[in-house]
């Protein structure tokens, strides 16, 4: 394509594009929780992710090293909650807030947590919170 028919991130008052890299509904064994059943055994906990990716002045050339890698950042978090029991949702939220934002090209994250198991009628309780590297 010829760099007449590039397509361009947009601008904002000169500022550049942003790419939101996602994940949905990451469902993960976890040890987690205050209550004493929940140190005895595992329960699912579910993760949403977006991650705010300022976007280059020129195009993505189709190669992995040029973008985030979902498989690297869904690894990061196994890894995290594989390191041992956490008493709060929070905890975990801010842990894989972290963790994201080390990544220098990430200026910004959501991350939901959300316990699927612990009441009958409702789908789930949890956290949610934004992250930036500025803030």
């Amino acid at each position: 394509m010829s760099s007449q028919g590039a397509v361009r991130p947009l601008l904002h008052h000169g500022h550049p594009g942003v790419r939101h890299v996602f994940i949905r509904d990451l469902v993960i064994p976890a040890l987690i929780g205050i209550h004493t059943h929940e140190k005895d055994g595992k329960q699912r906990v579910r993760i949403n992710l977006d991650m705010e990716v300022p976007e280059a002045e020129n195009p993505v050339q189709d190669r992995l090293s040029e973008v985030v890698c979902y498989e690297e950042i869904v690894d990061g978090i196994r890894t995290i909650v594989d390191s041992g029991h956490i008493n709060l949702v929070e905890t975990l939220a801010e842990k894989i807030a972290a963790r994201i934002l080390a990544d220098q090209r990430i200026e910004r994250v959501r991350v939901r947590v959300e316990k699927l198991d612990i009441f009958e009628d409702a789908a789930s309780v949890g956290v949610e919170i934004e992250r930036s590297r500025h803030s």
